[in-house]
């Protein structure tokens, strides 16, 4: 029981902290910044916030941890106006660098297939001839 209302939070707090930063939350640090996770301990005192910038690559993250604990408190109370609990859990904000490392990846794998695709044009073609079975 107490795994299914702790989901249930999380994913209400994961919403609604999406849309504060998005609307509500002026910071330029805070730009391109997406709610990637929430993890709600099962006593629901405490909440783990995973934050990525979207914008990959060139994003100051210190800046946007810095911006995030600023806002912290207005946050919390935000949470408190919208949700329906009793008591809303502390925040606490860690950067998760998947969607980074994802469009780093992209790039060298896109890298890659270019250096093959002018690396082959060079080359004669081969007979297909060879790579059937005999």
């Amino acid at each position: 029981m107490f795994k299914h209302r702790t989901g249930r939070l999380a994913g209400e707090i994961q919403k609604e902290v999406a849309e504060i930063i998005s609307r509500e939350l002026k910071d330029p640090r805070l730009f391109m910044a997406s709610v990637v996770d929430v993890n709600v301990a099962p006593d629901g005192c405490s909440a783990k916030i995973y934050i990525s910038p979207v914008s990959g690559l060139n994003h100051d993250i210190d800046g946007m941890v810095a911006a995030l604990e600023r806002a912290k408190g207005y946050i919390r109370s935000s949470l408190s106006r919208r949700l329906q609990v009793r008591s809303v859990p502390e925040l606490y904000f860690h950067v998760d660098e998947t969607i980074a490392h994802a469009i780093r990846m992209t790039n060298l794998i896109n890298q890659q297939i270019a250096a093959d695709e002018a690396a082959a044009k060079d080359r004669p073609p081969q007979e297909e001839g060879i790579y059937k079975e005999k």
